[in-house]
């Protein structure tokens, strides 16, 4: 095994010895292959490069606190020692950090010595807040109010709204003094949650903390629609809200009645009182704050049905609003579905009365009957006849009695809501057979419970009347009572009972659908509006993309009406001011049945047409005037910038321009999905060629969409439908004046169109001589590849020459090696022979020395040969060795 190892190895030595070249190129190629290992395994640690120390994201003279090493933990540390602290996470290379920062600054100069603000840089490696905090964003801003936070702050990055935020978490809770803020606490258009808690007693009540702990679990939880949180200390204003026990939470509501804490239901924490309040609250006012970005926020908003936009510049730090009150107030009106169609005016008085009765006797002993008072809405009924035959109905009046746990608020009165006038109809559908089985010409009334509010009963009086008299029994009020056994006595003379809804002489005379106000217009129509306001300071480009202008009286303000689903949109005249009265007419307008609203068509800006310009480019505002004003053949083409096949299509509308290079028709397009038409002129795929001919606009054609799009057609489909001038010859004076205007204006275009061809031929000349040109280049470059070619050849030529030599000289050496090695393997069968035959000579010497000591030979005969059987001399004992 060995052995030819060692006979390899001496061979490569050889080898080697003979060409020292071999033995350095080996060399050489291992050396380069060790050095690209060792930069190729140690690459992700010699090439990355170290990140640049974080230097100050704020000056050093800023009140914002910048731990621009990432300190959180420092961070949490100082926290502990300030009442209120915010936190700005940021990444130095976010442009939204960079762009926050100075409002962020403005903030600090304002309220830094209540505030301790705080930068912290949340991308360093090596920091804390890298480390602990793993954010999808930047900035992220977290406020603490002392122990109780984070409290994140999504709104927009401005200086006006993060100080409305940094005040709300500084003082969750309003401290209702007198009557007067209750007042404007309650009429405010955000919905609000009182307190009533007593300070007499302890310095924190039972409850408080609880109270001012669920109003920063709100601003965690909801920062668009936030709800107020105020408290009353004064037992006296208290009552005006029917709270008597301290520690009572009462939430007020305008459209549905208000509420107390059950807390006998739920566990009085923090976290219930929040969710009670975020689940029962009304808002009014919806805020939408789109961030400008990718977001679904207005098309989930618009699936909901059609929606009135409003755009109203907005300032968070004022703390009036008239604009914005009288925006709320409209949309209170248009919500409020509680009354009659048109009795405003007829219970305004009984609602007046009605409340100076509950506020004298806020002040007198409150017992059990005072406390609970009833109001009640009522619908008539009328039930399915006995029998086919019959002419006989009974009547129903249902009513719904609303027991109220407390008393109703000074500020406004509760009504009943379309919902429960549908949940009395249901029970009362469900109690049918009873009211259908009996006979009376006089009301019975039967009372029984709702099966949703244990404040809330039903009262049912019934008649049975023929049904010609039906419609003079609609008025019941003067009708006589008579009961059955079961039957209880309905309230008589009640001043709490609201008119039905039926009861015509109620109903003014000037009332028709659409104009009768914007009261109740939500439940009297079937296109009903969803109401939102939008910034105009932070969202005002959404408002220029749905057709508002910036003029010179440019106020900001604007309202639009969109219905996705009809895929149209309204927008209200800026020219008008953005008044209560204005806005009650465009709502009350759109929900008419024919609405005379013009829908606005979204367009580009207006191009300027030039002589030169061979297509005519169409917008929203130019179609009229360019296709059906003008007294010439126009062929539109429809078309979309992501089309591809339209944009194919532009070489031929270009040659087809400069054939029909004419003043009698005229080649436009037009972008439809950045211009819209009216629906008439609107088509349903693109590209789409329509001809509109002279004289005859309404007879529109349509180019055949089976017919493939190329020049020869286009000119065979113009030349059909276009309207032609005659080429009829006539005398002067028999022709008419317009044919001779026509003849000096085709004379005037066949000269422009002779010095257009002479202008044409000219360039035509210039490109045939450079053609020319081209030409003898290129056989010039042919004749030097030619020759490039050959010199190439011969070269390979010779190298295939060179490579036989070396193919021989290979094989020759290949041969010299192996005879060379079949050499050596006889030397070496040589030389083992030649061992062994030495080995048997040593052996023989040493028999024959040996004996030679035994037989001792004279010295005489001692150099005499002897044959040994007379084959072989031997030699005597004076053979010298």
């Amino acid at each position: 095994m060995q052995r030819p190892v060692r006979q390899h190895v001496k061979r490569l030595f050889c080898l080697m010895g003979r060409r020292p070249e071999l033995l350095c190129g080996a060399i050489a190629l291992s050396c380069a292959l060790l050095v690209a290992l060792r930069f190729t395994c140690s690459r992700a640690k010699d090439v990355v490069m170290p990140a640049r120390p974080p230097v100050h994201f704020f000056s050093k003279k800023s009140f914002v606190l910048d731990l621009y090493h990432g300190q959180l933990d420092y961070a949490e540390h100082i926290r502990q020692d300030s009442e209120i602290t915010m936190f700005f996470l940021y990444a130095p290379w976010c442009g939204r950090s960079i762009m926050a920062r100075s409002e962020i600054e403005e903030v600090a100069n304002r309220l830094s010595d209540q505030v301790l603000f705080v930068a912290i840089n949340c991308w360093w490696h090596q920091g804390t807040c890298r480390k602990q905090k793993h954010f999808y964003y930047f900035p992220v801003i977290n406020l603490y109010h002392k122990s109780f936070g984070p409290i994140e702050y999504k709104g927009p990055l401005t200086a006006a709204y993060i100080e409305k935020f940094v005040r709300r978490v500084m003082s969750p809770l309003l401290y209702i003094p007198s009557l007067a803020k209750l007042r404007n606490f309650l009429s405010h258009y955000e919905p609000g949650v009182l307190g009533y808690f007593e300070f007499n007693a302890s310095p924190q009540p039972p409850g408080y903390l609880t109270f001012f702990s669920s109003a920063l679990h709100s601003l965690q939880k909801d920062y668009v629609e936030t709800i107020r949180f105020g408290v009353i200390t004064d037992r006296k204003l208290a009552k005006e809200i029917s709270l008597t026990n301290p520690g009572t939470v009462y939430l007020h509501r305008n459209l549905n009645s208000s509420l107390v804490y059950p807390d006998k239901e739920r566990n009085f924490t923090a976290a219930n009182i929040c969710n009670w309040a975020l689940d029962n609250r009304e808002s009014q006012l919806h805020w939408l704050r789109p961030h400008g970005g990718k977001s679904l926020l207005l098309d989930n908003e618009l699936k909901k049905g059609p929606a009135l936009f409003i755009f109203i510049p907005y300032n968070p730090l004022s703390e009036i609003h008239p604009l914005l009150d009288e925006i709320a107030d409209l949309i209170l009106k248009y919500n409020r579905c509680t009354q009659s169609l048109a009795i405003e005016d007829d219970n305004e008085q009984q609602k007046h009365k009605i409340q100076s009765e509950l506020l004298s006797s806020s002040d007198t002993s409150s017992n059990v009957e005072e406390t609970f008072r009833t109001f009640s809405c009522c619908n008539t009924v009328v039930l399915p006849q006995w029998y086919q035959l019959s002419k006989v109905h009974n009547v129903c009046e249902l009513c719904v009695n609303q027991t109220m746990d407390i008393k109703p608020s000074k500020a406004r009165l509760p009504l009943c809501n379309f919902l429960e006038i549908t949940a009395a109809l249901n029970s009362f559908y469900l109690k049918e057979h009873i009211f259908m089985g009996f006979m009376s010409r006089v009301k019975e009334c039967s009372n029984f419970l709702s099966f949703y509010s244990p404040f809330n009963h039903y009262t049912a009086c019934c008649q049975t009347v023929h049904r010609e008299s039906i419609s003079s029994m609609l008025n019941l009020e003067n009708t006589n009572f008579a009961f059955a056994s079961h039957w209880k006595n309905p309230l008589k003379n009640s001043p709490n009972i609201v008119p039905h809804i039926e009861e015509k002489r109620f109903i003014n005379s000037t009332y028709h659908n659409g104009g009768g106000g914007i009261n109740g217009l939500r439940c009297r129509t079937n296109k009903t509006l969803n109401l939102y306001l939008l910034d105009s300071n932070l969202s005002w480009f959404y408002a220029e993309r749905l057709g508002a202008t910036t003029g010179v009286s440019f106020r900001k303000t604007f309202a639009t009406i969109v219905d996705m689903k009809e895929e149209t949109h309204f927008i209200l005249d800026q020219s008008q001011p953005l008044l209560t009265s204005n806005l009650e007419a465009f709502i009350q307008n759109f929900s008419k049945v024919y609405s005379p609203l013009q829908r606005h068509l979204v367009g580009d800006t207006s191009y300027h047409v030039s002589q030169q310009q061979l297509i005519t480019e169409v917008t929203s505002s130019t179609f009229s005037h360019i296709v059906l004003e003008m007294k010439k053949d126009v062929l539109l083409l429809y078309y979309t910038s992501w089309c591809g096949f339209c944009a194919s299509l532009n070489h031929l509308f270009l040659r087809l321009t400069q054939l029909l290079a004419t003043d009698s028709i005229i080649v436009a397009r037009i972008n439809i999905a950045h211009n819209d038409l009216p629906w008439e002129f609107m088509v349903d795929r693109v590209p789409t060629i329509l001809l509109f001919p002279q004289n005859r606009k309404d007879q529109s054609v349509k180019y055949p969409d089976d017919k493939q799009i190329t020049l020869s057609n286009l000119l065979k489909f113009i030349l059909h439908h276009a309207t032609l001038p005659s080429t009829t010859s006539c005398t002067p004076s028999s022709c008419p004046e317009h044919y001779l205007q026509y003849k000096d204006d085709h004379i005037s275009y066949l000269e422009r169109e002779i010095l257009r061809l002479r202008t044409e031929i000219e360039v035509l000349h210039k490109a045939q001589h450079q053609l020319a040109g081209q030409i003898s280049e290129a056989k010039r470059d042919v004749r030097m590849l030619k020759e490039q070619k050959h010199r190439l050849e011969q070269h390979n030529n010779a190298l295939e020459i060179h490579k036989g030599q070396l193919q021989a000289l290979y094989e020759q050496k290949t041969r010299e090696v192996g005879t060379l090695a079949d050499k050596l393997k006889e030397l070496a069968i040589a030389s083992e022979r030649l061992l062994s035959e030495n080995a048997l000579l040593k052996i023989l010497m040493a028999s024959l020395e040996a004996k030679g000591k035994l037989n001792p030979v004279p010295e005489e005969e001692g150099g005499s040969l002897a044959l040994d059987d007379g084959s072989r001399p031997v030699l005597e004992k004076k053979c010298c060795y």
